[in-house]
């Protein structure tokens, strides 16, 4: 095969201008120039003309100079997958970055796939049971659906995440795949430690593109993940969690990319294709009858507005939106997830049974009284009600200390041993709350518990200290 070499006409930032005289290379065709430092990875964006393409460079492009000759690789970017990948951590180019080595005959395939067709797809109405209690009685996942994490900064969305993966992972059969979109290297060097101490090292795979690596990088990172993860789908016919933090920061490479092709700026903005760039992303997160890819998504929302292009887009395209809210976390209330805000489209009678949608309907129906009296008690106070909403209020602080949870992850800053909770466990404890069975013990001995019979303990313990 003959070699097609290019030589650069232009460099602009991360974009670079070549000329190919006697071919052009294909769309997202992959190049290769090398300058005086290191060898540099470029892909082709668009056609200028009958011989220039535009191509995003995933390095630094200083020590590149016009008339350099780049080589077109005739093929898109490919990355290795399939079981050799286990147990290691890779950059957006499938290379390993933990010091590692991949077989020779280890199988390649490229970021770019098309989505499952339709008539491929497998809609499942199966519950993923996290072992978090808000979460699995209040916005249930749905095995091979798409779940976001939604929230501002600082609310919790990567402890969810890192809690999710430890709880999943032991009790999970399948593969584990990280998608860490504009990491800092102390949370990817974080992650992969816990990974270790918890043993699922084995069944996981880590993808990092770094905050200070070229907005190609963090934009094409995603697609990375998603190759692995088709893989263990379609070839190896298992089931895989694919974890994505952050897709705000996919969004916000997409929209450095757009502005270095010098396209124009749409709402607040972001790029005119980003509606495309997220479709093209989630469509491709899909389920098959041979395997469910299921999806956790830490969802960034700049400055907590909801009504952002990036959040309005992403929210399309998820089956559950855990919302995280500054005020519970203000409160103490961890997991701070918004029971009124968050929702699923799997709590359904039809799908998670009459009992579960009967207890989780009534707690979020006490929550939502009890937030229209808040403003009633701080204006008269809590004497003045009448005694059927003083009982409403009663059970409502009691549902909100039960619905926190210590956490395994963060045991090392809070002190408390992390547990999870069994679905039944759960709802038995939410129906005793709601039912006045537990009227008698306070509010605060239901707080960062697993079981309500931890409350009950707690509660007996101190009356008999005080006797």
């Amino acid at each position: 095969m003959k070699e097609n070499i290019g030589y650069i006409s232009g460099i602009s930032g991360s974009v670079v201008e070549i000329d190919f005289p006697k071919q052009l290379p294909q769309l997202y065709g992959e190049l290769r120039v090398q300058n005086e430092r290191a060898q540099i990875t470029l892909e082709v964006q668009g056609f200028l003309s009958d011989t220039k393409v535009n191509a995003l460079a995933f390095g630094n492009t200083q020590g590149l100079a016009r008339n350099m000759a780049v080589q077109d690789l005739k093929h898109p970017i490919c990355v290795p997958v399939g079981p050799q990948t286990l147990g290691k951590m890779f950059n957006v180019f499938g290379q390993p970055i933990d010091g590692t080595s991949l077989p020779g005959n280890t199988p390649t395939l490229s970021i770019h796939q098309s989505p499952v067709p339709i008539d491929k797809l497998s809609v499942s109405s199966e519950i993923f049971i996290t072992g978090i209690k808000i979460i699995d009685l209040l916005t249930p996942l749905e095995r091979g659906g798409k779940a976001g994490l939604l929230g501002g900064a600082g609310v919790g969305k990567t402890v969810l995440i890192t809690e999710m993966i430890n709880n999943m992972v032991g009790r999970y059969e399948g593969v584990s795949i990280f998608a860490g979109i504009g990491e800092r290297s102390r949370e990817g060097e974080q992650l992969y430690r816990e990974m270790q101490e918890a043993g699922v090292l084995d069944k996981t795979v880590m993808v990092f593109g770094q905050m200070n690596e070229a907005p190609a990088v963090r934009f094409r990172l995603p697609m990375t993940a998603l190759t692995m993860a088709e893989y263990f789908r379609d070839e190896k016919k298992q089931d895989v969690l694919l974890l994505i933090d952050n897709i705000f920061r996919f969004v916000q490479a997409g929209s450095e990319v757009s502005v270095l092709l010098g396209q124009m700026p749409s709402r607040v903005g972001y790029q005119p294709s980003l509606g495309t760039d997220i479709a093209e992303l989630e469509e491709r997160i899909s389920s098959t009858k041979n395997g469910a890819i299921t999806s956790i998504q830490a969802v960034y929302v700049p400055a907590d507005d909801f009504t952002d292009p990036s959040a309005v887009h992403t929210f399309a395209h998820l089956s559950a939106s855990i919302v995280l809210s500054r005020s519970r976390a203000s409160q103490g209330l961890y997991p701070a997830v918004n029971p009124l805000e968050s929702g699923s489209n799997m709590l359904t009678p039809q799908v998670v049974g009459e009992r579960h949608y009967r207890i989780a309907t009534a707690v979020r129906r006490t929550l939502a009284e009890y937030e229209e009296l808040k403003d009633i008690i701080a204006m008269l106070g809590f004497d003045e009600l009448p005694e059927k909403d003083q009982q409403t209020v009663l059970t409502a602080r009691k549902l909100e200390k039960f619905l926190t949870q210590p956490f395994f992850t963060t045991h090392q800053f809070t002190g408390m041993a992390g547990k999870t909770v069994d679905l039944d466990d759960t709802l038995s404890g939410a129906e005793r709350i709601l039912s006045g069975e537990l009227n008698d013990i306070p509010a605060d001995d239901f707080y960062m518990i697993g079981t309500v019979d931890e409350a009950i303990q707690k509660f007996q313990q101190r009356r008999k200290e005080t006797k």
